[in-house]
């Protein structure tokens, strides 16, 4: 008898903690803004990313650029650095501004430092392994004009239950023959949190 009620108990405790530790998950549009928590998150940089290749695409720098050579300028989008408070992954950052300008097709993109060498690397390989008529010959990179860099801050102001946390994304755009700057951007974001 002791045995079947501690049996029962086990199984009601069980059943209970089961219940009780349900999650729910919901698929969502990867379009759709959901901040649940007011730090950066993907909305923030999809749409910075947005804006910010608009308003370069939009500068004089380019036009400039397609009277003198009668084509698309090639870029490099380097390092964009997270000064902020928050761990923030820039290269899902990144990646956004790549897609924006890839997307407008007024410039071209091409890998940074790092994937080159993987890309060169692959290249090297395909001359030992592949054969004739699909090796990729070396010397016909594109080299590029233009090489965009920046940074994301933050400053968060506490009271209570209460928090403002601003960011500020800056980047800027250097003509790599000159080392000229030709254009700066900036972004600021303000959001109001209340726990």
């Amino acid at each position: 008898m002791k045995r079947i009620s501690l049996s029962i108990l086990s199984l009601a405790l069980t059943l209970l903690t089961m219940t009780s530790c349900t999650k729910s998950v919901t698929r969502v549009s990867p379009d759709q803004t959901i901040d649940l928590s007011g730090r950066w998150n993907d909305t923030d940089s999809r749409l910075v990313a947005e804006e910010m290749t608009m308003d370069a695409l939009g500068s004089a720098w380019l036009n400039r650029f397609y009277q003198a050579k009668n084509k698309a300028p090639v870029m490099i989008v380097g390092v964009i650095t997270n000064r902020s408070s928050e761990h923030i992954e820039a290269e899902t950052f990144i990646k956004d501004i790549e897609r924006e300008f890839i997307k407008s097709s007024q410039i071209r993109i091409v890998q940074n430092a790092v994937l080159r060498e993987k890309i060169r690397e692959e290249r090297a390989d395909q001359q030992n392994f592949s054969s004739l008529d699909t090796q990729k010959k070396w010397g016909l990179e594109l080299g590029a004009d233009y090489m965009m860099f920046g940074t994301i801050n933050s400053i968060t102001d506490m009271e209570g239950r209460k928090k403002v946390i601003f960011y500020q994304i800056n980047l800027e755009l250097t003509d790599i023959q000159t080392n000229e700057i030709v254009w700066i951007g900036d972004k600021k974001i303000k959001k109001y949190i209340v726990n």
